[in-house]
């Protein structure tokens, strides 16, 4: 039973350096990267890589589950209702960008993903958050929510697209996106919605 243990922890540990090594390949290099490109990233051959993953279709659905579950599983870790909305917001940051290349591979490859899944566990948290930022007056109140979304979303892709030129990437840029977010959303008296203000519609 230990062995049987050890073995499947050899395997998924196996799993996830080719899902980090093909989110990184995949990344940097889109359509054109090959199987044989991610096998030489993850260190392993491609028979071993076909055993794992059967085709790259098998592959990219696998590596945005693996995104999926990595960035829900954070966010739940959060905590995010505890806080106040600055914090929130910067907890969620540090929790997409440390997700690391799979998040933004993600938001590359729609097709390889369950669309509400994605909804439930990753954009409800955060337009939660948003909402909440609108109601206390925390977040500027004439965009509606969904626009803010869109446009912390752009943020954290470039903040995980960052990453490898700073230094600590993942504290810095994590830091970074929710500093330019909120500096730019802070409710201030020019940006509190009156009655009669056409408010944008979504993007």
């Amino acid at each position: 039973m230990e062995s049987m243990g050890r073995g499947a922890a050899v395997r998924d540990h196996i799993s996830a350096g080719i899902l980090d090594a093909a989110a990184a390949v995949i990344s940097e290099r889109g359509e054109s990267a090959s199987m044989a490109d991610v096998a030489a990233a993850a260190g392993v051959s491609r028979a071993t890589l076909y055993r794992y993953f059967a085709s790259r279709e098998d592959l990219l659905q696998a590596l945005s589950a693996a995104a999926i579950e990595d960035a829900g599983a954070r966010l739940i870790a959060a905590d995010l209702d505890s806080v106040p909305v600055p914090e929130a917001m910067a907890r969620v940051a540090r929790a997409i960008v440390a997700c690391g290349m799979k998040f933004a591979v993600l938001m590359d490859e729609p097709q390889y993903f369950e669309s509400d899944e994605v909804e439930r566990r990753v954009g409800e948290p955060i337009r939660a958050v948003l909402q909440r930022g609108i109601d206390d007056g925390s977040l500027r109140g004439d965009l509606p929510v969904d626009v803010l979304a869109q446009m912390w979303g752009g943020l954290l892709d470039r903040a995980l697209r960052s990453m490898a030129q700073l230094d600590n990437g993942v504290e810095r840029a994590s830091a970074a996106v929710s500093s330019l977010f909120l500096h730019g959303a802070a409710s201030t008296p020019s940006y509190t919605r009156r009655e009669g203000d056409r408010v944008p519609e979504p993007l």
